[in-house]
This record gives C-alpha cells, sequence and structure tokens, in this order.
C-alpha cells in the first residue's frame, strides 16, 4: 500500500496534488510520502512483535536525512555501508548504539570513525578486516563488537546483480569456515563477538530462501555456543521484494517474514536485527518526468521525457520494471496505445520502457514512475551535466524540498583548472 492515490482526476501524494508540486520545484523529480514510509516501517515492526529486535533501515536504499530523520523518530536504527553513510546518520540524529556497519570494503579511517563515534556493531566480512578492526580498536583503545557475515550458499531466486548469498558471491565467509573464523576473531584482544551476520540478497519474492538460510544460521548458533561463543544478536538482514508491477502477485507479507524468523531462529533466545531497505522506501517514493516529445520512429512510437538514465537508473541495469501512470486520470474506456518511454541522454541504454500500454499522451503531460522510492535518487548522477534532481518530502497537506536542484554555474564552478592551462 502507498499513499500516492487519483482523486477527482489527479495523482495525488498524500493530500497533495503532484502537479502543483511540480509547478513549484520544475521537472524531473522525486517525490517521497511520510505516511508511507511510515507505514512500512510500522508493519516490518510489528510483524517481530514478542521478540527482543531492531530494525534497522538499510539507507543505501534512499538516503536524504529527512528520510532518515523520519525513520529514526518512529524508532529505526541504521544500517551503513560507508563512512558517508555513518556521518549522514548521525547528522540525521542518530546515536551510534543504534548504527549496524556493514560492508566488504570498509578502511581503516571508516572504522575509526565509527569506533569513536559510537556504533553498535560491526558487520565483519573476511578475515583481513577482522585483523584491521582488530588493531584500529586497539589504537582507540576500545573493544569492537561484531558479527561475522556468513554466506549460506542460497539460491535467492532475485536479479544477478542482487543476489549476495551463493559461494560464488563476493559477500561474508563460507559458512563452512565459520567455527575457524569465529575462533579467529575470539582470540583478538580487541574484538567482542557477539552475533551472526547473513544476507542473501534483494527484491526476494518467496519466503523459501530465507527460511533455507536461517535453518542454517540457527544450526550455526547452537554449534558456535558450545565451541564457547556468546551468541546472543542474529542479523538477518534485509531483502524482502515489493511489488513493482502492480499487476503482477504480491510478495509475501512482512506478517509472514515475521512469523517464518520466529519459526527458524526464534527459540535461540536471541536479539533479531533486520536491515530492510527497499521495503521501506521503495513504494514510498515516486519520480515525476513531463514528457518532452512525442516523435513517431519506423513502426513505433516514442515518448521522450526529461528524466533520464542518470536520474533513474534500475531500468537500464537492472532491466528493472516501475509502473508508469499518468498524473493526469484518463478518461475511462481511453484506448492505450504502445509507446517506447525514454530519456534525452545520448546512451540507447536510456530506456525506461519498451512497447508500454499507454493513454495517448502530448507534450506537457507529467508521468509519474511508481515505486521509486528505492534505489533511485541515491543512485543518480551528473551524466550529460545534467543537474541532480529535488527531493521532495510530502506530510499531510504539506511538502518541503529536501533536496533542491543545483545550478549549472554550481556544477561547472566545483571543476578546477590546472594553471597551465
Amino acid at each position: 500500500m502507498d499513499h500516492f492515490l487519483y482523486r477527482d482526476g489527479a495523482l495525488f501524494a498524500e493530500d497533495v496534488p503532484l502537479s502543483e508540486i511540480a509547478a513549484a520545484v520544475g521537472t524531473p523529480f522525486y517525490v517521497y510520502s511520510t505516511a508511507t514510509l511510515l507505514r512500512h516501517y510500522t508493519v516490518l515492526d510489528e510483524a517481530l512483535a514478542g521478540t527482543d529486535h531492531l530494525v534497522c533501515y538499510a539507507m543505501k536504499a534512499a538516503s536524504n536525512q529527512a528520510i532518515l530523520k523520519t525513520l529514526a523518530q518512529a524508532g529505526a536504527g541504521m544500517d551503513v555501508v560507508s563512512g558517508g553513510e555513518y556521518l549522514r546518520a548521525k547528522a540525521a540524529g542518530v546515536p551510534g548504539e543504534r548504527i549496524v556497519f556493514s560492508g566488504i570494503g570498509k578502511t581503516a579511517d571508516e572504522i575509526r570513525m565509527a569506533l569513536t563515534g559510537g556504533i553498535r556493531q560491526f558487520n565483519v566480512e573476511s578475515e583481513p578486516e577482522m585483523e584491521v578492526l582488530n588493531r584500529v580498536a586497539g589504537e582507540v583503545g576500545v573493544t569492537a563488537p561484531i558479527t561475522i557475515r556468513v554466506n549460506p550458499d542460497v539460491d535467492a531466486k532475485t536479479h544477478a546483480k542482487i543476489a549476495t548469498g551463493k559461494s560464488e558471491n563476493k559477500f561474508g565467509i563460507p559458512i563452512a569456515r565459520a567455527r575457524e573464523v569465529y575462533a579467529m576473531a575470539a582470540a583478538m584482544e580487541h574484538l567482542e563477538v557477539i552475533g551472526i551476520d547473513v544476507h542473501i540478497g534483494s527484491q526476494l519474492t518467496d519466503l523459501a530462501p530465507f527460511e533455507l538460510a536461517y535453518q542454517k544460521v540457527a544450526e550455526l548458533t547452537g554449534i558456535l555456543r558450545a565451541d564457547g561463543h556468546n551468541i546472543r544478536r542474529l542479523d538477518l538482514g534485509g531483502g524482502l521484494g515489493i511489488p513493482y508491477a502492480r499487476s503482477n502477485e504480491a510478495p509475501p507479507l512482512p506478517v509472514e517474514y515475521g512469523a517464518m524468523v520466529q519459526r527458524t531462529v526464534g527459540h535461540l533466545g536471541c536479539e533479531i536485527e533486520i536491515e530492510p531497505g527497499r521495503l521501506i522506501a521503495g513504494n514510498a517514493g515516486c519520480m515525476i518526468s513531463e514528457v518532452i516529445y512525442v516523435k513517431s520512429g519506423e513502426g513505433r512510437d516514442f515518448l521522450i521525457l526529461d528524466g533520464a538514465m542518470n536520474d533513474l537508473i534500475r531500468p537500464a541495469m537492472y532491466e528493472a520494471h516501475h509502473d508508469i501512470v499518468p498524473v493526469i486520470e484518463p478518461e475511462p474506456g481511453v484506448e492505450q496505445v504502445p509507446y517506447d518511454i525514454v530519456g534525452p541522454v545520448c546512451e540507447s541504454g536510456d530506456t525506461f520502457a519498451k512497447q508500454r500500454m499507454m493513454p495517448p499522451l502530448t507534450a506537457g503531460d507529467l508521468v509519474a514512475f511508481r515505486s521509486a522510492g528505492a534505489y533511485g535518487a541515491v543512485m543518480s548522477s551528473e551524466y550529460n551535466t545534467r543537474p541532480l534532481i529535488p527531493e521532495v518530502l510530502v506530510k499531510g497537506d504539506q511538502y518541503a524540498v529536501i533536496r533542491r536542484r543545483p545550478t549549472f554555474d554550481e556544477m561547472i564552478n566545483r571543476d578546477s583548472i590546472p594553471e597551465w592551462l
């Protein structure tokens, strides 16, 4: 469910017509619904009711400070994967004890930053990282709380570029080597082993891979406890999918996921962490774009938009589907026609959809890319010297620009010309 609905023939974000925002800030832009963000966080939190748990929002999905602050005030922790994300979470008012640091390439400087600024735990991905963490923690004079990310060799049945739990993926240590690596960690003076971390991929639409992975984690918990490790926290990662195409079968509900967590690891007495990103932010955001031209080609018509692959790269990178709908609701029964929906960037890959059935549109019409709240603005770029597009947050009948569009002068003046030129 989201809060982007038609009213009186126009698409609204909560109580604000999207055409009103477009007139004020220009297109393209991202818009997020506070009510949807909070609803998605709440249903996940409630799905784990009765279990000691923390929902740590995966900031990589959408990291604007206004979004982070909205979720943090509701009780969310944060999952970060870089020093920049760590500082962004702190700037949004999230205390260190509610921040989990994930990622396979943490640098010594990033580790030092988190150790001095406060951290809930490091999710360690390799023995070399563990050694650096131990050294830096000793230099800082603290003990670093860690989980170790195990790779359970489970096929998440998702897109190859977002699968993370198979043996050939770069993430974590093979689960078969877990006892050996945990023993190494326990022998390091400045590390404290507190739990196990696992994350098998993103946009999963079936609970079976989760269940298999969590069963392996439950078995490993017993083995490690027998080895003398105080395993008291399980970070189960994120990855539960969202419905991008509204005509498709819906992914499992959060309450079904919560029941599966209870069934597989609930008997272990561990604190549970989950790291949802897409599930919270995905359907909480849309990208709004304007039709520049309607172009007739050889056997097909093109909708050329002012939004492009640099603004929303998921279709070009992942062949991802987004429902694209007119901001002005078409009349009932209007005959739809096929369009290739493209942007103005000089790449054939700047194509959002091919032969997508739409009501007839003309230059100046607005369209909304649904389910664009996750991995949209955060993955955008200034390719072709196109400005990063604004982000707007709606709450009820209010809206605010939470990231403005830079001017061309600001973009160009970032360059430095060498003296010899």
